[in-house]
């Protein structure tokens, strides 16, 4: 599935998501949600890094350069205080959502 194919505001929930497990740089963001979505969800860098600016812009990620485990220098990115109650609020958000859907397609009239 492509990040046109999700709801709008979902791929920086998922991002906040993954960066909240652990402090990664963006190409291990898109690596991890590949993985943890079961090779589903496909990112491209056209749309995380605009997703990531705008997550920095908003206060709900921080970013530091450091080391990676090959020695590159690379971006890292972590939730803030800010973020870390986005992520709560959205995901709230996202299991409403969700079920309201899943019952509207579950509904047959008698």
């Amino acid at each position: 599935m492509k990040p046109s194919d999700l709801v709008q505001g979902t791929l920086d929930l998922l991002i906040l998501k993954i960066v909240t497990l652990e402090p990664l740089h963006a190409w291990a963001i898109i690596e991890r949600l590949h993985q943890i979505s079961g090779d589903v969800l496909q990112v491209s860098d056209g749309s995380l890094y605009p997703a990531l600016h705008k997550l920095e812009q908003n206060g709900w990620i921080k970013s530091e350069w450091r080391v990676t485990e090959n020695g590159r220098r690379a971006k890292y990115y972590a939730p803030t205080g800010a973020g870390k109650e986005a992520l709560a609020r959205e995901a709230a958000n996202w299991d409403r959502l969700s079920e309201a859907v899943g019952k509207v397609l579950r509904f047959v009239e008698n």
